[in-house]
């Protein structure tokens, strides 16, 4: 089940929250773990129990690493139990396979196991793995209810894509949230924005990409090439900041408040600053646990600069089991340590526009080494871009969907910008148009409905990791 789609829209999120409004203050824990439980199981129930065993594994460390908070090196024991259990359960799952098949080509006797993914199973690992650290570092508090545990780490607003919610951040609203009405209306309004993202702008977009990347060469153009990648480069964004949004409303909705998760990232002028606002609940998860715990920036430059390639590294391969991820990642953080300490100098001294043409353009191409798993069919289309191979500049179908997706690509540039956000803020709230909001929130969640009951493409891109 996925938020943009009328079983839920018109079913379970509606039951879920009269259910919760309807229980008393103390057994809400227990319904969000009830209905999490339920959400998540509704298309793999067979997976129930490998969730239930990595909550029950990691509230027992929880508890052990407190119960030792006298004895450093027994509570580090439990510390690292989670992290190797943890780390073994999406080893196991995510990229045994990929192990096998290279190993396969090597010539040894293997056979692919060919499991299947347990859905949001790269999220929710990460997130019970940081709660045992963060209590051994006493940067939160143990939690004593394993049920109150369990609906941490099943939360159904945020189980399946994120963002990566760590216990530290909601520790206090897990057991003494408030629920407000004002607060309940903000989640509706930033959920039907960000379901408005996902069915009316990823979704359209997501099709001219599917329909670009699949040409033969022969009907392709250097145009039509950058045309598509700019397709994919909005579809993973309103796709995924999207679902951050219906996550953060939903959350709302219950009482509580997770972090942004995106600040509007290509508006950014450079790689570096794209980073700090694209998918940030992972980048600071990497920061927090695996790059600061190597050394940081502590140690001088060469290990600095190793530490931050192993970040990246793990960054490209958390993303996917799959050559073409992990690529990826060494291309960014190749960028990365290049800007900070050769380029950023230059950087600076550059116009603003071009800063953003710098940025846009390397993130353009980096997002082919993403779409692309297999890698010669990716480097077949960054030579397409690259006008490489006697590929026509431009041809009478690539002017076809210029025109035909021009509007949606003027409109997709505009709401990638902040311009909405201080209109409201500068224009509407606080004052009399502030009535035009629920006119705005209505209408959108009518033009998504309506979508929903005709369409058939509505995927969500990173239910894959």
């Amino acid at each position: 089940m996925v938020f943009s789609s009328l079983p839920f829209l018109f079913g379970y999120l509606p039951v879920v929250l009269v259910v919760l409004k309807c229980a008393p203050l103390h057994a809400r824990n227990f319904c969000i773990f009830a209905v999490s439980l339920i959400f998540y199981g509704w298309s793999e129930p067979v997976y129930i129990l490998i969730m239930l065993i990595s909550t029950l594994v990691d509230y027992v460390n929880g508890r052990m690493v407190d119960h030792y908070r006298d004895d450093r090196r027994k509570a580090k024991r439990f510390v690292w139990f989670s992290v190797i259990f943890n780390l073994s359960l999406l080893g196991f799952f995510k990229y045994a396979d990929f192990f096998i098949l290279n190993l396969q080509a090597l010539g040894l006797p293997l056979s692919p196991l060919h499991l299947s993914l347990p859905v949001g199973i790269s999220f929710y690992t990460f997130q019970t793995m940081s709660y045992p650290i963060d209590v051994y570092r006493g940067q939160a508090p143990v939690q004593k209810s394993v049920v109150s545990f369990g609906a941490y780490v099943t939360l159904f607003p945020q189980l399946i894509a994120g963002p990566i919610v760590r216990y530290k951040d909601i520790a206090e609203q897990l057991d003494h949230r408030k629920e407000t009405a004002d607060q309940f209306v903000q989640g509706i309004q930033r959920f039907v924005c960000g379901l408005a993202k996902k069915v009316l702008l990823a979704n359209a977009i997501g099709s001219l990409w599917d329909t670009l990347s699949t040409l033969p060469k022969s009907e392709m153009s250097v145009v039509g090439a950058w045309l598509g990648i700019v397709a994919f480069a909005f579809q993973i964004y309103f796709d995924f900041s999207g679902y951050s949004d219906m996550a953060i409303g939903l959350g709302k909705m219950l009482g509580f408040e997770f972090l942004e998760n995106f600040n509007y990232p290509y508006i950014s002028r450079s790689i570096t600053e794209f980073w700090r606002r694209w998918h940030i609940s992972l980048s600071t998860w990497f920061r927090d646990y695996v790059y600061i715990p190597l050394g940081g920036s502590r140690q001088g430059r060469a290990k600095q600069i190793r530490n931050l390639m192993i970040v990246w590294l793990l960054t490209g391969f958390w993303h996917g089991a799959s050559w073409n991820f992990l690529l990826w990642g060494v291309y960014f953080g190749v960028i990365l340590i290049v800007e900070k300490f050769f380029l950023k100098p230059l950087l600076d001294r550059l116009p603003a526009v071009m800063q953003h043409g710098y940025a846009l353009i390397l993130i353009l191409l980096g997002w082919v080494l993403f779409a692309f798993t297999d890698l010669d069919a990716g480097l077949a289309y960054l030579k397409m871009m690259l006008g490489l191979g006697s590929v026509s500049l431009i041809n009478a179908r690539t002017v076809f969907y210029l025109r035909d997706y021009g509007l949606l690509l003027l409109l997709m540039v505009l709401a990638s910008l902040p311009l909405g956000r201080t209109f409201y803020q500068t224009k509407i709230r606080g004052r009399r148009g502030e009535w035009i909001v629920p006119l705005l929130v209505a209408a959108g969640l009518v033009l998504c409905t309506a979508y929903l009951v005709d369409a058939s493409y509505n995927p969500f891109l990173y239910f894959r990791f």
